[in-house]
């Protein structure tokens, strides 16, 4: 169905609102960085931790500002991801849609095309991943497509950009869809009384009263502030009323007439016939999902990650620019610049001190973390652009049910093992607040970042084996049991595993290369900030002589119950810091003969389990609240000393020699 153009269109001042909507993993970021081009604002929706990205781009002689909205399975939210992206399309009632859709799974897409028309919404289809969805034998036909709909339907292949300039056409003249569905007499004889009760808003009424209907709790807030209480209670008597005839809940009985509607319209456009994928994707894809050669490939991944950010980014890269560039000559040439303009001795120790902005915070967070986060973020993007990831989650879905989670934390467990500060930030991909909490408790109590494990491996290294399964399996069960207990205690409910599946495909440079971009970008905006306030505040405690009063504190616990010499109280002190450099005081002890095989696995222990970087602990309370991150603090800082205090009593009691 071609889309109708003007001529000559008239040049408009306003700008026009385009609201990209769709499930998740379905191009809709590279539609959107096409539509933009680079310059994005990314921001936490009002009130929640959700992300949304937004830019500005001119085309079709009128201004435009673009909405990416999270991903999503239905316009009746199940999640907070869900919520904000309804809430959007509450807001922006002159915005136009465009749903991006996954052409090889086409109901999945057009259960929220349903919605959209029941919404009243102006939108634009664009089947995307057509590609993907040939080499699965999956044929479409567009045109009648657009017939059923009553809606432009672009095909597109985002990644090669193919489809976006007719896209761009077809935003001029957005259409409303005339695909209606009709239900149960009682549920329409429902939604005819309960839309004389509702106000006029975005959506139409019809589709308000089929989210109340459906047992829409999100919908009550806006209901008490657009509706009197005698209204709400006769909502209530008329759902209620409704609810009675049937078995089964509303939102099933309205939700199976619009698969069943959605099965149709699929029967009728698309044809499947022989796959032509490829022999080799099919082998990779058979391979990454089997019970045995499946957890052979997920440790092999795992190993190269570990060598490409562990070796490379952690180990050469950090070398190259905290030792060389930032050692010899940033902050040498920062140190003599600073003491000759400013002769201030504070405001010099500031900047260029100990705990100085420039030679601390600035260091850590450029040349320490940033090119160990650059190749996480490089090695991430590859897995995401594979297809890897979802096959991950699903290989790891049992193990993390133990401890009331499901397959997608892995993700920010993986990404851990880059930076916990950016891990912490990832969480808001999972869909409770339950699990958010447990995540980032799990983060802070037991994945060392990669700059912090290369460290402790390079320690590990000159013990036995004996020692790497000692630490490695101690951190692991401490995980598990704690992961279990927490997912008891904490209220609220988990969320359920539904994962699509993707292709496995060979990665494309300009993806890797864009969302590698942005997130480098969102680092740079959100934790680099935090390093220098961090520092900042330390500075602080060390003039003021609360470091030295923590150190004295701390001592006694960590002879007496650790064993451990009292110079390794400086370690911890320092760990807060920067967690390598508290492994790395540690280090230095041992090449020094201050510490026996013994006190070393004890010290490396307690140290992984111990209080996250400064950095990390800000942005836990910028994303959980002053609260919940406070009350992480308060349970890991005497845990890690317990857990560290029973195995120096074990390995002692035991005789263990290492």
């Amino acid at each position: 169905m071609d889309c109708h153009v003007e001529k000559k269109p008239e040049f408009s001042k306003n700008i026009e609102t385009i609201v990209l909507v769709g499930n998740p993993n379905v191009g809709k970021s590279v539609v959107f960085g096409f539509l933009t081009g680079r310059y994005a604002t990314v921001s936490n929706y009002p009130g929640t931790t959700v992300e949304v990205t937004r830019g500005f781009s001119s085309f079709n002689k009128r201004k435009h500002l673009v909405i990416d909205t999270p991903g999503i399975n239905s316009l009746i939210p199940m999640s907070e991801d869900e919520k904000v992206t309804r809430d959007i399309l509450m807001e922006e009632k002159d915005g136009v849609i465009v749903q991006v859709a996954d052409s090889k799974n086409l109901k999945r897409a057009l259960l929220i095309s349903t919605q959209l028309a029941e919404a009243g919404l102006s939108y634009i289809l664009a089947l995307n991943m057509l590609d993907e969805a040939k080499s699965r034998g999956f044929s479409i036909d567009d045109k009648k497509l657009a017939e059923f709909l009553g809606v432009d339907v672009v095909p597109t292949i985002a990644i090669q950009r193919k489809g976006i300039d007719r896209l761009k056409e077809c935003l001029r003249h957005p259409k409303k869809s005339n695909s209606l569905l009709r239900y149960d007499d009682r549920i329409e004889g429902a939604i005819g009384l309960i839309s004389d009760l509702l106000p006029d808003s975005s959506l139409k009424r019809r589709f308000l009263s089929l989210m109340i209907l459906s047992g829409d709790e999100s919908l009550k807030e806006w209901m008490k502030k657009h509706l009197s209480q005698e209204k709400r209670n006769k909502i209530d008597s008329i759902v209620k009323e409704t609810q009675f005839y049937f078995t089964e809940p509303l939102q099933i009985v309205i939700n199976r007439k619009r698969f069943q509607r959605v099965g149709e319209v699929v029967g009728e456009i698309s044809t499947k016939e022989s796959s032509t994928q490829s022999k080799l994707s099919g082998f990779l894809d058979a391979m990454t999902m089997h019970s045995f050669w499946g957890l052979i490939t997920l440790f092999g991944v795992l190993y190269l990650i570990y060598q490409f950010v562990g070796n490379f980014g952690a180990q050469i890269s950090v070398d190259l620019l905290e030792g060389i560039i930032f050692g010899q000559y940033i902050n040498p040439w920062a140190i003599k610049m600073i003491e000759f303009l400013i002769p201030i001795k504070i405001i010099q120790e500031l900047l260029v001190g100990e705990y100085g902005i420039i030679t601390v915070a600035l260091t850590y967070a450029i040349a320490l973390i940033l090119p160990i986060v650059t190749t996480f973020f490089i090695a991430f993007s590859v897995l995401e652009d594979t297809g890897y990831l979802p096959r991950l989650a699903v290989m790891v879905n049992k193990i993390f049910k133990v401890m009331g989670l499901n397959g997608k934390a892995v993700l920010p467990m993986v990404l851990g093992l880059g930076c916990d500060t950016m891990a912490t930030m990832t969480t808001r991909i999972l869909e409770s607040k339950k699990e958010r909490i447990l995540v980032t408790l799990l983060l802070a109590l037991g994945v060392p970042c990669s700059a912090q494990l290369g460290v402790i491996l390079g320690m590990l290294g000159i013990l036995s084996f004996k020692a790497v399964l000692i630490w490695a399996g101690v951190v692991i069960l401490v995980l598990f049991v704690v992961g279990f207990l927490a997912s008891l205690i904490i209220p609220g409910k988990g969320s359920d595993f539904i994962l699509e599946l993707p292709p496995i495909r060979m990665p494309q440079f300009s993806n890797i290369f864009i969302k590698t971009t942005a997130r480098i970008e969102w680092y740079l905006k959100e934790a680099v900030p935090l390093f220098i306030l961090g520092t900042i505040v330390l500075f602080i405690f060390d003039k003021s002589g609360i470091l030295r009063l923590i150190e004295e504190i701390a001592s006694p616990l960590v002879v007496s119950f650790l064993g451990l010499p009292v110079k390794a109280t400086e370690a911890f002190i320092v760990g807060f810091l920067r967690r390598d450099y508290g492994a790395a005081g540690l280090f230095s002890m041992v090449n020094a003969g201050d510490l026996n095989p013994v006190q070393m696995v004890v010290s490396l222990v307690t140290l992984t389990l111990f209080v996250p970087c400064i950095a990390n602990y800000f942005m836990m309370v910028k994303e959980r609240g002053f609260k919940i991150s406070l009350g992480i603090m308060v349970f890991i800082f005497p845990f890690a000393f317990l857990v560290g205090g029973i195995l120096n009593f074990i390995l002692i009691r035991l005789g263990i020699s290492l």
